[in-house]
């Protein structure tokens, strides 16, 4: 672990950036949550962002994802500087390159699983045929396929996660953003998420950006840097 706010980076003849973040601040009633945090993320790379409840991760997470605003700093997806963008142009970076994946699911509950995964691809005006092309390939690959006319309620927490990743894949994102992931299910579920994730970051080339306190979910990425106290405390590498 390399002391001061340095972050390594793959190397500059590497796959390309598609989100970099420089110097980004930001406090919620006067209190700083960031403070001047800067780091790059390369297209099918896996960055495991970690640090203990307060350092300020789901913040920095919701200011990568265009969610909230950071008070200083930039932050770029590929060509956009996010900062620059309104609200329906940070809606539609979203809505086109960035998929999520929360800790509680955050499925849809009066929709079934096939609908779940379908609803982005709706969004985004896919045809009703490549649609359920789509979704039933996807909802066979994370292994809930026979699952896919039941409803939230009536799924496993393994098997909602499953749904989530489907859905957050649905319209093939540069970025994937997870928010403790593992966080709200059982060791054994959370090991064959985590390798799911590994597998489909593989498979798509899709980067992914990890939030979590879990050190089995910082060791399927290739690169981990741990915040404290609103700053990058360290980054480190993986062999």
């Amino acid at each position: 672990m390399h002391s001061g706010i340095s972050v390594s980076t793959p190397p500059p003849d590497g796959p390309p950036q598609v989100l970099t973040a420089r110097e980004v601040a930001k406090a919620y009633a006067g209190r700083p949550v960031l403070r001047g945090v800067s780091l790059e993320l390369r297209a099918g790379e896996r960055l495991a962002l970690t640090g203990a409840s307060g350092s300020g991760k789901s913040t920095l997470l919701n200011c990568l994802g265009g969610v909230d605003r950071p008070d200083s700093g930039s932050i770029r997806f590929k060509s956009l500087a996010l900062e620059e963008l309104d609200a329906d142009g940070l809606t539609e970076v979203r809505r086109r390159d960035i998929g999520t994946i929360f800790q509680f699911f955050h499925l849809l509950p009066t929709l079934t699983a096939a609908e779940n995964v379908e609803l982005p691809l709706q969004l985004n005006g896919m045809a009703p045929d490549a649609r359920a092309e789509r979704v039933h390939a996807l909802l066979k690959r994370v292994g809930v396929d026979g699952r896919s006319h039941a409803f939230p309620g009536q799924l496993s927490g393994g098997e909602m996660q499953r749904v989530a990743i489907a859905r957050a894949l649905a319209h093939r994102p540069s970025v994937l953003l997870a928010d403790e992931p593992t966080g709200n299910l059982d060791s054994h579920n959370g090991a064959i998420i985590l390798e799911l994730l590994r597998e489909l970051s593989d498979e798509t080339g899709t980067a992914l950006l990890l939030v979590t306190h879990s050190g089995a979910a910082a060791q399927i990425c290739h690169r981990e840097i741990h915040l404290r106290d609103g700053q990058i405390g360290g980054a480190r590498e993986k062999d």
